[in-house]
């Protein structure tokens, strides 16, 4: 039977990692649960084996159902049936399968039903189900809404539908609108209080919305007349029970057709206020997209690992001029790199959910009961760390699926671009990785402060005092060298930017791209010095990749000058 969590031991290291047992601490508070519920773990290695457990669940669902379905799904799709989705009978059947596996509210406690695991865990199971199907995972990874609930609405409201979410109800984020994609700040579905009945009204449009549909939606309206920017708009939420939302059209996308993207229509809606007016954008959504970024990142490497494997074992069956086409060494050295892409984005996803586990655990804790200095320190530490990882792993896993799925293309040749194989549907599905929640140029954006602002400098030092086998010695040697370089590219451009403003704007990526490439081959030369069996070779193909893209960067730069502000200006 196929499972894809036992056949991934990447996924296996990466859930044995040391700061798992921290997390598990955070996320367990000392194992309180145990005296309520008589399945709840009673000790760290008890809550590990748990988590195991539940993932290995996950694998054999996407093995057996998901990735079965993944194709009819693609021609099939969703479709509008009197102003609702209907979804393709594939998708329906994998519902079914995840709802009478348990596997609703993933990471919401157990008093609502959940199953209370990190998020790094959550993230491993997003992986899968995107390896089995990317579009699927777009709705069924949409229940990381519910962290939002838990973490800022009211208990009230958290009894209302959290179990709701945990019982399998889909969820949805409406926020986008036809002249609001990035810019949110200049969203105008109107929210007005209605007395009588005592709740909100929610009217106008929203387009762009993945499972628009959904059970539960969290939606950003301004609640503040007269207002036009961030301060005017609130987050509340929708319950489709409630009526008053009609779905126009979904969008006829190149990929992820299983996911219905949505345009809805908002008549009278009732809903109801999650956590402070006005804090909707400022507050509520940020908390929410770094949460979609990396639920992004997770898809992204999970389609790039379905690309590898379709690509590999392509090339081992196919045979040209009497022999298998990867004893070919153009072929080969593709999916060489093409394994190390899949690997550098799985390293540094899980390296990041684990920085967001802890901040945000200390987070709920700090809600119940005063942190003390130790702990203060340490969420705002990890809170640093995840805000700076967060741009990077979205940004890096998206743009090698995207790379990853090509090549998949590429080894299959002309066969390669008929709907007989499914690197034809990767490739489709892997194009929007890098638009949505944020293109890459945004997460660049979001990237540079920590470029200059040292988050990234200070981390690759602590990578460096890390302990380094005979093997690996030599890469950390380079990747000193490397973060020199960084250093001074990082100097020369500040210094121009203060006689012609726009010059770091103009270098921004590069000096992102940089920083990325330096940290994603530390944190898989950490993985290489721990076991050099399964990560020593792809390690070192990666920092040759790595060395060779931040030299042409550096390159790039060392040859600007002022006048390149004015010359690429629009």
């Amino acid at each position: 039977m196929a499972n894809f969590y036992l056949d991934n031991k990447d996924l296996q290291y990466h859930l044995s990692h040391p700061m798992m047992k921290r997390i598990v601490e955070l996320k367990e508070r000392n194992f309180a649960d145990a005296k309520i519920y008589d399945y709840a773990p009673q000790n760290t290695e008890d809550a590990i084996d748990s988590y195991r457990r539940v993932l290995d669940i996950v694998g054999e669902v996407c093995g057996e159902v998901i990735a079965a379905n993944a194709e009819s799904v693609d021609h099939e799709g969703p479709r509008v049936v009197n102003d609702h989705v209907e979804y393709a009978s594939g998708t329906v059947r994998n519902i079914e399968a995840l709802i009478e596996a348990g596997l609703g509210g993933m990471t919401l406690p157990r008093k609502y039903d959940g199953l209370n695991m990190p998020v790094t865990c959550f993230a491993m199971a997003n992986e899968m189900v995107a390896r089995a199907d990317a579009g699927f995972e777009n709705i069924w990874g949409l229940q990381d809404c519910a962290e939002t609930i838990n973490e800022f609405a009211s208990e009230e409201i958290k009894q209302r539908f959290l179990p709701r979410v945990s019982a399998g109800e889909t969820c949805a984020m409406d926020l986008t609108e036809p002249d609001a994609g990035s810019d949110l700040g200049a969203v105008m579905l109107k929210a007005s209080w209605d007395e009588a009945a005592g709740v909100w009204r929610l009217n106008g449009c929203k387009r762009f919305i993945t499972n628009g549909d959904g059970d539960i939606s969290l939606v950003l309206a301004r609640t503040e007349e007269g207002t036009k920017d961030a301060r005017g708009l609130s987050m509340l939420i929708y319950d489709k029970r409630d009526g008053g939302v009609k779905v126009r059209r979904i969008e006829n996308k190149l990929g992820i057709k299983g996911s219905p993207t949505c345009e809805l229509v908002f008549n009278n809606a009732p809903a109801v206020l999650v956590g402070d007016r006005k804090m909707g954008l400022i507050k509520y959504v940020m908390s929410l997209m770094n949460a979609a970024r990396l639920g992004i990142a997770a898809q992204s490497t999970g389609l790039s690992e379905a690309a590898y494997r379709e690509a590999l074992k392509y090339a081992q069956e196919r045979e040209q001029f009497g022999k298998p086409i990867i004893k070919f060494a153009a072929v080969a050295e593709m999916l060489k790199n093409m394994e190390a892409k899949t690997l550098a984005s799985r390293a540094l996803l899980y390296e990041t959910a684990r920085f967001v586990d802890i901040y945000k655990q200390l987070n709920h804790i700090s809600h119940d009961r005063s942190l003390e200095s130790e702990e203060r320190a340490e969420m705002k530490f990890f809170n640093r760390l995840a805000d700076g990882f967060t741009p990077l792993a979205k940004m890096f896993a998206s743009e090698y699926a995207n790379e990853v799925a090509y090549d998949s293309i590429q080894i299959h040749g002309g066969s390669g671009y008929m709907k007989d194989y499914a690197c034809e549907r990767l490739y489709r599905d892997a194009r929007i990785l890098n638009i949505y929640e944020g293109t890459t140029q945004l997460q660049v954006v979001a990237a540079i402060n920590h470029v200059t602002k040292g988050t990234y400098l200070e981390q690759m030092l602590r990578y460096e005092e890390g302990e380094r086998s005979e093997a690996t010695a030599p890469l950390g040697a380079q990747l000193v060298e490397l973060r020199k370089r960084y250093e001074a590219v990082v100097e020369r451009v500040e210094a121009l930017d203060k006689e012609a403003q726009g010059y770091k704007d103009f270098h921004a990526r590069r000096l992102v791209e940089i920083a990325g490439y330096i940290l994603i081959s530390h944190i898989m030369l950490r993985q290489a010095t721990e076991q050099e069996a399964d990560y020593l070779n792809p390690t070192k193909i990666f920092v040759k990749y790595a060395a060779r893209k931040i030299q042409e960067a550096v390159s790039y730069i060392e040859a600007s000058d002022i006048s390149d502000v004015e010359l690429f200006k629009a």
